[in-house]
């Protein structure tokens, strides 16, 4: 009778084990998809109601634009001023297969100097209904920028063309833009950034 006894208690304390052992498992799992979701979009950034107004990474700087436009101290209390302006040459894709059209556009960037920088960056139309600005790719410094269009290799997936004229090597700064140049992009919509893409690239990009 009491091992039967010893048997039952035990048997009980093995369920309750588990039932412990089940929650905690859950509470753990719970934990890790609530904490990988705040990296997500901590990663990813706010979600602003068009493009033009998203915020965008470069040079690893956040920059958030408002009507197109951002002007902020280049320092702490300094007297110049890194100036970032929505150029254009807009181009609507699906850049992640989800149906909602993306747009890949190009920014331009002056730092107190004479240079003024070109940067090729995209915008993910979200589920939410607003954008989420990715990580920018620098084209130079005083190019000329020409189009942006979709990739005609068949083996290109969602591969988008950047065409702008530069100058040729050897020649200074002031000289104008002559030389006619392109790069082929494609956007990692998980760590959003832009990867080159040799353009007779004989895989298939995924």
């Amino acid at each position: 009778m009491a091992a039967r006894k010893r048997k039952t208690t035990t048997k009980k304390y093995q369920v309750q084990y588990f039932h412990w052992i089940v929650a905690a498992a859950a509470i753990f799992i719970g934990g890790f998809f609530l904490l990988n979701s705040h990296i997500y979009k901590e990663k990813q950034g706010e979600i602003a109601r068009d493009h033009k107004n998203a915020q965008y990474v470069i040079g690893g700087q956040v920059i958030k634009l408002t009507d197109g436009v951002s002007d902020i101290e280049a320092a702490p209390g300094s007297a110049s001023h890194i100036v970032t302006r929505y150029f254009g040459n807009d181009f609507p894709i699906d850049l992640n297969g989800d149906g909602r059209e993306d747009v890949v556009f190009m920014l331009t960037q002056q730092a107190g100097g004479s240079g003024t920088f070109y940067y090729v960056v995209a915008a993910l139309n979200t589920e939410a209904g607003g954008y989420i600005g990715s990580e920018s790719f620098l084209l130079g410094d005083r190019i000329a920028p020409q189009s942006i269009e979709l990739s005609q290799n068949p083996r290109h997936r969602d591969v988008i063309v950047v065409n702008y004229a530069d100058r040729a090597a050897g020649e200074p700064m002031t000289a104008q833009p002559s030389v006619g140049k392109s790069v082929y992009l494609k956007l990692d919509p998980t760590t959003m950034q832009f990867g080159y893409v040799m353009p007779d690239f004989e895989g298939e990009s995924r």
